[in-house]
């Protein structure tokens, strides 16, 4: 029986196992970024597309108000950071909402055929939606008496 140990068939050295250990790990990373980006974007997709009905939901509450109100009642209209509320007035609930905050603003517009007219026909309404403060939705429209 012979006691000797094959210094070539004992296994790994150390610094063998160590660059085994950090190809492994930069080739886990290639493969794990991608999916992490798109999992951002993802999450920036869907604020956006809330942001959208958001604000979709407020301009058609303002189209909704009598012609006479909309300005004195949606011109630097805000709902603050965490405070967006449904069309029933009640403040959305939910880790989704919390970031998110609405501003509106209504304008009188005057056509050049209406110079000089006491009240106009037309009203611009828009609705900005922010996401952390980042505008991530923006709705403009043209009201007529």
């Amino acid at each position: 029986m012979n006691n000797r140990i094959d210094k070539y068939h004992n296994g790994f050295t150390l610094i063998e196992a160590m660059f085994t250990v950090m190809v492994l790990a930069i080739a886990a990373a290639g493969v794990l970024v991608p999916f992490s980006s798109g999992a951002m974007v993802r999450a920036e997709g869907n604020h956006r597309t809330l942001g959208a009905k958001l604000a979709a939901d407020l301009m058609e509450e303002i189209v909704k108000t009598p012609f006479e109100s909309i300005v004195s009642t949606y011109n630097n209209y805000t709902e603050t950071q965490g405070n967006v509320k449904r069309t029933d007035g009640v403040r959305f609930s939910g880790p989704v909402y919390t970031k998110l905050s609405r501003r509106a603003t209504c304008v009188n517009v005057y056509v050049p055929q209406e110079s000089g007219a006491v009240s106009s026909k037309y009203i611009l309404a828009t609705v900005r939606v922010y996401y952390n403060g980042k505008q991530i939705a923006a709705v403009r429209r043209l009201i007529s008496k």
